[in-house]
């Protein structure tokens, strides 16, 4: 049986946003971050999302090998998680204030106001 804290852990990650997959990013503006099970920095970025009114997909590098090509692409080579595509500007394990920066200049609307 899982720990208490590593249960509701996951399922605040798994009704905090939903989770989709995707193939490629979208450039029409969309926030997606990707992500593997068991990265601890996944975990911690997505933890520290929970608050923030950020609308974003999430897609499971591992389940989808595109997305999985996509992050080597710009990740030089590696599959390096958390990586996170704003509006078509990547960013490769970024911190929470390093993602809303990016978020307010290349997706604003990503932001939900209320």
């Amino acid at each position: 049986m899982e720990p208490r804290s590593a249960t509701r852990t996951a399922e605040l990650l798994d009704c905090a946003q939903p989770i989709e997959e995707a193939t490629m990013p979208d450039r029409s503006g969309e926030v997606v971050l990707y992500w593997r099970p068991g990265c601890p920095f996944c975990v911690k970025l997505r933890l520290s999302l929970l608050g923030s009114k950020l609308r974003f997909r999430q897609v499971n590098i591992w389940k989808d090998p595109e997305a999985a090509a996509h992050v080597r692409s710009v990740a030089g080579g590696n599959e390096t998680v958390p990586t996170v595509d704003v509006a078509g500007h990547p960013l490769v394990n970024p911190s929470r204030r390093r993602l809303l920066r990016a978020v307010r200049e290349h997706a604003p609307h990503a932001l939900s106001s209320s």
